[in-house]
């Protein structure tokens, strides 16, 4: 590549960073507010929704491969944008508990099609030496829409209500995931005569790894012990944030918990900034378990403190640790899993 030029495939890491701050602020960080907004809803049919739409989220996810050879990348995270809204849209206007369900169908869709999967076959295609540093940078994403549409969602809903702030959201959500969708997501290396990492190349070429069917996968320790570790860590993630502001709006008020986990989400940032040349260097299954071991602490303390100071702490390690996605990513670069 001419010096000077930059190397697309950075400009397709700070897409997906954007398709990550909008896919984590609705997909993500979004339920938990949903849960505390929804009136008149118990908090088991709420949960029930939201569990389906994990659920239903993690299946897709297993055909995303398929789903990205069949209708393309941009393609699909257009349709994933399109799916999230809708899901928005039932999520607000839900009157019967069984319309909670369609909405979280929809939902699960958006989600399953523009997150942590969808992130890593954005990147990977452009990248091999540089993916760890390229992963994190996207990955940031998910952080800044954890500090960014927490606080907002809980503002736009006490001004507007849930419905109009949802409307509104979705409007905002499909406009930017199309622009950055058509304008970065389309090319690969090989359309502009290049190969992973920005070198240049006489011929556009494709990588020839063997393909490992998803049986074979599903049979290889190293994909069963990696896949068993975060799928447990997700699980209590997940569960735990769809609960934390109902959890720390009694003790700090709706406003200062929306903010506290605004905040407590830098956290995630400064720990994937700081850790990622470390953990690139060394034994990541190591580096997974030490991150497991910082959110415990912090759910620890969120479970069994009281008051803003350990509160606080229990956010902040909470999210320092939050770094399962990329770690994986980095773990599947070495391993070839």
């Amino acid at each position: 590549m001419p010096a000077g030029k930059r190397f697309f495939g950075w400009s397709v890491a700070w897409a997906a960073f954007g398709l990550a701050v909008f896919a984590w602020g609705i997909g993500f960080y979004g339920p938990p507010v949903f849960l505390h907004a929804s009136r008149g809803w118990s908090i088991s049919e709420i949960s029930s929704a939201i569990t389906l739409h994990f659920l239903l989220s993690a299946l897709v996810i297993v055909y995303l491969p398929e789903i990205h050879r069949r209708f393309g990348i941009r393609r699909t995270t257009f349709g994933g944008a399109v799916a999230t809204a809708m899901g928005l849209a039932g999520w607000s206007h839900a009157s019967q508990s069984w319309q909670l369900l369609l909405a979280a169908i929809q939902s699960a869709v958006g989600w399953a099609t523009t997150s942590g999967a969808a992130l890593n076959a954005i990147v990977a295609r452009w990248f091999e030496r540089e993916r760890p540093k390229a992963i994190s940078l996207a990955f940031n994403g998910a952080s800044l829409g954890g500090v960014l549409f927490v606080p907002a969602w809980v503002y736009l809903i006490d001004r507007l209500g849930f419905q109009v702030a949802a409307l509104s959201v979705a409007a905002i959500a499909i406009a930017v995931v199309t622009f950055l969708s058509v304008r970065y997501l389309g090319p690969s290396p090989a359309n502009l005569g290049l190969t992973l990492d920005g070198a240049e190349c006489p011929e556009p070429v494709s990588k020839a790894d063997p393909r490992l069917s998803r049986c074979e996968i599903v049979r290889l320790p190293r994909f069963l012990t990696l896949s068993t570790a975060f799928a447990l860590g997700l699980f209590a993630q997940i569960g735990l944030l769809t609960h934390l502001i109902v959890r720390l709006a009694p003790e700090v008020g709706v406003t200062n918990a929306g903010l506290l986990v605004s905040l407590a989400s830098l956290s995630a940032v400064v720990g994937r900034t700081l850790a990622g040349g470390w953990i690139m260097d060394r034994d990541r299954r190591v580096a997974a378990a030490l991150n497991f071991g910082v959110q415990v602490c912090g759910v620890l303390l969120l479970i069994l403190g009281h008051g803003w100071l350990l509160l606080t702490l229990g956010c902040v390690l909470f999210w320092l640790g939050y770094r399962q996605p990329d770690v994986a990513a980095a773990i599947d670069r070495v391993e070839g899993v």
